[in-house]
């Protein structure tokens, strides 16, 4: 089924694009979240309308998410856990975590946006990728101390 996508579809496209999923898919998911919507052709003939629309929001959200890179590249984020011996931390940092930590010093990310393989579970400096949008991304330091 060919579907014109309406927003962002992480592992599928970008808004605008005309991208061919599962009925099911489009459906169940995409249709009732309104992420996107199907590609007649009146609605193809309405897509290259909207596309200015969508070419002028993408570079607004574009310019938006290259401030908050600045910002976030400056940010340190420390936290505090129980070690046992020979340092080794009592669970973990996750990017729930961290978003939380962000959100406290005033940036909204979500936790998905946060890309670390895997939960951190060693004392020291890390760097952390936060994907602000598409292509942008910035890095973020995370600190994690023994509690003492």
């Amino acid at each position: 089924m060919e579907i014109i996508l309406k927003e962002d579809v992480e592992k599928l496209g970008n808004r605008g694009e005309v991208v061919t999923v599962a009925p099911g898919y489009a459906r169940n998911f995409l249709l009732p979240r309104k992420l996107a919507i199907e590609a007649t052709p009146g609605n193809m003939k309405q897509l290259e309308r909207i596309r200015g629309a969508l070419a002028k929001r993408t570079a607004t959200e574009h310019a938006a998410a290259e401030k908050q890179t600045e910002l976030l590249n400056a940010v340190l984020v420390k936290f505090t856990r129980k070690t046992g011996e020979k340092d080794q931390l009592f669970g973990s940092v996750t990017s729930a975590d961290i978003a939380e930590a962000l959100a406290a010093q005033g940036f909204q990310i979500d936790k998905r946006q946060i890309q670390i393989p895997d939960p951190i579970k060693t004392l020291g400096e890390h760097s952390v990728t936060v994907k602000v949008f598409r292509d942008v991304a910035a890095t973020v330091k995370a600190i994690v101390e023994k509690e003492s």
